[in-house]
């Protein structure tokens, strides 16, 4: 082999390594690779997700805090559901809020 079809394949494994980093970056850009993570909001906040646990490939469940509570929700691609609203969080819970969980 000529270093020219080295060169020739190196700049097409080049190319198609490329065009997957392409491709993943558009993926996470567009929300297609799946859940995204829940990034804490300030202190000052009054709503956050504080959880998200995926069900299955169409459905998500959130639990979101609302000031003092949490309520359980349920995405899907048709309609979101409320399973349960009002869940009063507890001293510890409220205690640990600024760190992780």
């Amino acid at each position: 082999m000529e270093w020219t079809e080295y060169l020739r394949f190196l700049l097409a494994l080049a190319f198609v390594l490329g065009l997957i980093g392409l491709a993943a970056w558009l993926i996470r850009r567009t929300g297609l690779a799946g859940p995204a993570v829940a990034r804490r909001s300030s202190p000052s906040s009054r709503l956050a997700v504080q959880e998200m646990l995926v069900v299955d490939a169409r459905r998500r469940l959130l639990l979101v805090r609302r000031d003092d509570r949490e309520h359980l929700v349920l995405l899907g691609p048709e309609r979101d559901c409320v399973l349960e609203t009002g869940i009063a969080l507890d001293p510890a819970d409220r205690a640990g809020e600024d760190g992780p969980r």
